[in-house]
């Protein structure tokens, strides 16, 4: 196990229980989906897992040893682990796209000459040359979550964290964010997500952890938990569309709209056709 968690639990206020006796591995697929609803522990788990906070009890595992907390350590942890916010603000601190993403790069000491490189591949991954000498206040909100993608990229880390990242986005930010985690994860990057987006996870996700009142209520791959109804609605959440049509209108289970649409009879009558 790479990324994991081992027994954790966390608390704000003693006696105050936030995530009681965890077991996560991130590390057996490459895109993982952390769903439940509002209070359930999700943000604090991401927080801990980036190091910014402690476990109350167990620990977070790289490589199979606990995390420590020393500045040089978790300076470390963070060149393998990085975490987007849902709000791109809380991480975009200049005026422009590329002193923005060379924040950290530069921070650490990089030189000049690689940094300019890696920037720009940063760029690059998030489709992002478009807007890249646009000043940041005129860019879109998907735009911004894109630069704060790219910051979050430039270090190279293995684990990449998101936090809600279609939240705010309209259709298409949506399908370009979905897009994107593709890639990263083709990359040969693992991509940790929470979102409420239910559709979302169930479309780009691998494997799914669901978590109810700081613990693990139910995991497995997103055709066997989703297809749970007492389940997914006892912790808040609702059925994603296309696990819906299946249960209620006895249509096969497809994991993608693109899927559906390519085992319409319609696109059969069209292919015949042409």
């Amino acid at each position: 196990m790479t990324l994991a968690v081992h027994e954790m639990s966390f608390e704000y206020e003693k006696g105050q229980p936030v995530l009681q006796n965890l077991n996560m591995d991130f590390s057996a697929h490459p895109v993982i989906g952390v769903v439940g609803a509002n209070g359930c522990g999700k943000s604090t788990l991401f927080k801990l897992l980036l190091g910014l906070h402690t476990p109350t009890a167990g620990e977070v595992r790289w490589r199979d040893k606990a995390v420590r907390y020393d500045k040089r350590s978790l300076i470390e942890h963070r060149k393998n682990v990085t975490l987007m916010f849902q709000e791109p603000e809380q991480q975009i601190f200049y005026t422009d796209v590329f002193s923005d993403i060379a924040f950290s790069l530069r921070n650490l000491g990089i030189d000049e000459a690689e940094v300019f490189q890696r920037v720009e591949k940063a760029i690059s991954m998030v489709d992002g040359q478009q807007f890249a000498d646009k000043p940041i206040q005129y860019l879109s909100f998907g735009q911004k979550k894109r630069v704060a993608l790219a910051g979050s990229l430039v270090l190279g880390t293995k684990y990449l964290l998101l936090d809600e990242p279609a939240a705010g986005l309209d259709p298409l930010g949506t399908r370009q964010m979905k897009a994107l985690i593709r890639s990263i994860s083709l990359s040969g990057k693992h991509v940790v997500m929470s979102s409420h987006d239910i559709n979302l996870i169930y479309d780009v996700c691998d494997y799914v952890y669901v978590m109810n009142d700081g613990g693990i209520e139910s995991q497995g791959v997103p055709e066997q938990v989703f297809l749970d109804k007492a389940l997914i609605e006892k912790v808040g959440l609702e059925q994603p569309w296309l696990v819906r049509i299946h249960q209620e209108l006895g249509m096969p289970l497809f994991r993608s709209e693109h899927d559906l649409s390519e085992a319409s009879p319609l696109k059969n009558v069209e292919k015949e056709c042409l």
